[in-house]
């Protein structure tokens, strides 16, 4: 039976230094070298507008843009749950992005990529239930949309150095 040897995790910060690891949240990471550097696009919707402030949030607000992040969202409601009488109990709400960031200067793609995810509500409830339900739903779906954003762009961001 192999045992644990506790060696290795001595040696492992090495061994992702050597391969160029470097932490996102570190001195020279990609989230420093973002942070209130990015001016998001103007929302043309509310859903763009609640994405736009969560990124803001992520980001922070820009002192003086360097790159600027472009998206387009797209979302639509789909019934999941219908009743024997086809009345529809529960709705997911899918949302898409596809986003790119570029230098403000050259105009060169430092990131790019598409995200997407879903959150549901319920409809069984009042009308005004149900509509704060959805209203709620497309909320936590802005969040999670721009968190998968802000991950990416962490991840993924070709920054020159």
């Amino acid at each position: 039976m192999l045992s644990f040897n506790r060696r290795i995790l001595l040696f492992l910060p090495l061994a992702l230094a050597a391969c160029g690891f470097s932490p996102v949240y570190g001195p020279g990471g990609t989230a420093s070298a973002l942070r209130g550097k990015v001016q998001v696009a103007a929302p043309d919707t509310t859903d763009a507008y609640q994405l736009v402030q969560n990124l803001e949030q992520r980001l922070g607000q820009p002192d003086m843009a360097i790159y600027a992040l472009s998206f387009t969202l797209k979302s639509e409601t789909q019934g999941q749950a219908i009743t024997v009488s086809n009345e529809t109990t529960r709705y997911s709400l899918v949302g898409k992005v596809d986003y790119i960031l570029r230098a403000n200067e050259g105009g060169d793609i430092v990131a790019s990529g598409s995200v997407d995810n879903f959150t549901g509500y319920s409809a069984t409830g009042s009308t005004v239930e149900t509509l704060a339900a959805e209203r709620d739903a497309r909320a936590r779906l802005m969040v999670i949309l721009a968190d998968q954003i802000t991950t990416r762009l962490y991840a993924t961001a070709n920054l020159p150095q």
